[in-house]
């Protein structure tokens, strides 16, 4: 997932465009969770809308997820440029500082909550798999190898379960600046090594083709494709003098249309083109980054579409804590006796209750306690001669 289904850092003036992506992207994920539990194809709606609308709406969420992988690389690349030049000179300590300010807060707390709901035996929040316990769940949320962990040993519940996304995010950003400033200023080695990594996707999906279903979905290499992809996507904006209206409305609307074309029948693609389509979804996620920054779209995304891009904006708390949600919500779904038919009326509570939910953890903790350690870590830092 997110920020992004990480943690990204927020740059100092906002993207509509690139926060409608991210809000879209956070609904498909939520949709997705409750789709799970309470299928659209099976509701009410199936009389309404073609079966292959509600399987791509409630069934998008893991391709929603490499979408915010494209754009955590793209957007930590592009604010490490705006902030020191270039990411041959990026200071190490601000960086892994920034991301420890904006990942750190939120990750601990999520971690004791779901540690006391286990330890309480909380329906939906107990580890029952043989192989698991809550020591080694804790161990690989904090040591960013909990999509291993679940590779080796099975699904954890629900709301452990969202970390694997960070795990293979943060796993990529403790090697980026290493991998910037070893290059140094090779520019076109630099450009090779992320390029290569982002064509890598297919490959590396090939090579998981016979694994378990969960290390398939959830394995390093891939996710860190796609991240590879955004900053490809990044350093060719910072390099490249903005184009003509006319190429970046291309751009723009190349990307939109092979985006929502995978998302929409993503079977047909993958009968076309194999595993090659999640290459083509990173790719066209990037389309969309660069007509965006270039300014494609910016009034248009911004026209009535408000909350969507909050939910961008509070994307990372959102992916957090929106299990909370789903959980209780479904239960009360089967409590009342509802019937199938009528359970597509459960999925805008869980989105405006997401929302909800995410904006208290982020006026509260999340906000509060990034400008706290960042003060801190500028009072602490040298002061230059």
């Amino acid at each position: 997932m997110p920020h992004v289904l990480s943690g990204t850092d927020r740059p100092p003036g906002r993207n509509p465009g690139i926060d409608l992506i991210r809000g879209v992207s956070i609904v498909l994920v939520v949709v997705h969770h409750m789709a799970l539990r309470i299928p659209l194809p099976k509701t009410g709606l199936a009389t309404v809308f073609p079966r292959q609308l509600l399987m791509a709406l409630g069934f998008s969420g893991y391709e929603a997820v490499f979408v915010f992988f494209v754009i955590s690389g793209f957007l930590i690349t592009e604010n490490a440029i705006r902030r020191w030049g270039s990411v041959a000179r990026i200071d190490l300590r601000a960086f892994y500082g920034r991301r420890f300010a904006r990942i750190a807060p939120c990750l601990v707390v999520l971690i004791v909550i779901l540690s006391l709901l286990d330890l309480t035996r909380v329906p939906d929040y107990v580890i029952v798999h043989a192989g698991q316990s809550l020591p080694r769940a804790i161990l690989s949320a904090l040591g960013m190898h909990l999509n291993w962990y679940e590779g080796r040993t099975g699904y954890l519940p629900g709301g452990w379960d969202v970390l694997w996304s960070l795990s293979v995010e943060e796993a990529f950003y403790l090697g980026f600046p290493l991998a910037c400033l070893l290059v140094g200023r090779h520019a076109g080695v630099r450009a090779v090594f992320f390029g290569v990594l982002a064509l890598s996707l297919p490959l590396a999906l090939n090579a998981l083709s016979d694994a378990p279903e969960v290390w398939r979905e959830k394995a390093y290499l891939p996710g860190m494709a796609a991240i590879a992809m955004g900053v490809c996507a990044a350093l060719f904006a910072a390099t490249v003098r903005a184009p003509r209206k006319g190429l970046t409305a291309l751009s723009g609307a190349c990307g939109a249309i092979l985006l929502f074309s995978i998302l929409l029948d993503e079977p047909f693609f993958l009968r076309l083109m194999g595993n090659a389509t999640m290459l083509i979804l990173t790719g066209s996620v990037a389309l969309l980054l660069l007509a965006f920054h270039w300014g494609w779209g910016r009034r248009r995304a911004a026209r009535g579409t408000a909350w969507l891009r909050s939910c961008g904006v509070m994307s990372y708390e959102i992916y957090l804590t929106h299990m909370f949600v789903v959980f209780p919500l479904v239960g009360l779904f089967h409590w009342s006796g509802s019937a199938l038919r009528f359970g597509w009326l459960w999925f805008t509570p869980a989105l405006c209750l997401s929302w909800g939910l995410g904006w208290v953890v982020d006026r509260v903790l999340s906000s509060p306690a990034d400008r706290w350690v960042r003060a801190r870590l500028k009072a602490a830092a040298p002061v230059p001669a």
